[in-house]
């Protein structure tokens, strides 16, 4: 496996600037609705200090706090997760290869083809049969990259089927269990601003 040149393949943010953005976009319209249909301008000033009184406690302390393990970086010799390191030398590429030609991802049995944009958990197989959890807001498109990127580096498609068929899989135990996005009372509310 060849993974020495570094490569950034993957990106995903905490979310931070897109969640601000909303945030602005909401109250905005509020005090343009107030001010140039409903009321004074001098009472639609009032919205965004609600705003800002409101996005320091719920949209940083809640909303954007909860997401921040959300920043992960996939290059060909690593994986960052926030700021925690994880070297391809220790991923179990051929069993990420093995799957990906299957139409699937780590340790999930549901094809990626019929997963939905929502957040997920992916598991990253390490050589030693341990599982990492990475979450994840758009999880199909991560298992496609990450997939194709352990087929090629494990030599392509023929070299991966011949080598699976001789190598043993122990079933991955996931080192901690992480939410996916748990409950959804609060978080179906919050998802407005995140």
């Amino acid at each position: 496996m060849t993974t020495s040149k570094r490569k950034l393949l993957y990106r995903q943010g905490t979310g931070f600037w897109r969640m601000t953005a909303k945030w602005v976009l909401v109250f905005g319209t509020l005090s343009l609705v107030d001010g140039g249909l409903l009321r004074s301008w001098g009472n639609a000033v009032v919205w965004p200090f609600i705003g800002l009184v409101l996005w320091l406690p719920f949209g940083i302390g809640i909303v954007w706090y909860s997401r921040k393990d959300q920043w992960v970086r996939l290059t060909t010799c690593e994986l960052y997760v926030r700021r925690k390191r994880l070297p391809m030398e220790d991923v179990n590429l051929l069993h990420v290869a093995r799957l990906w030609l299957e139409g699937r991802s780590t340790a999930d049995a549901q094809p990626v083809q019929q997963w939905i944009r929502s957040e997920r958990v992916v598991w990253v197989p390490l050589l030693d049969g341990r599982a990492y959890g990475v979450e994840f807001r758009d999880p199909a498109t991560f298992a496609k990259v990450f997939g194709a990127f352990a087929v090629a580096a494990c030599g392509g498609p023929d070299i991966v089927r011949a080598r699976a068929a001789e190598a043993a899989y122990p079933e991955p135990r996931p080192m901690r269990v992480r939410s996916a996005g748990g409950g959804g009372s609060s978080s179906d509310v919050l998802d407005l601003f995140g």
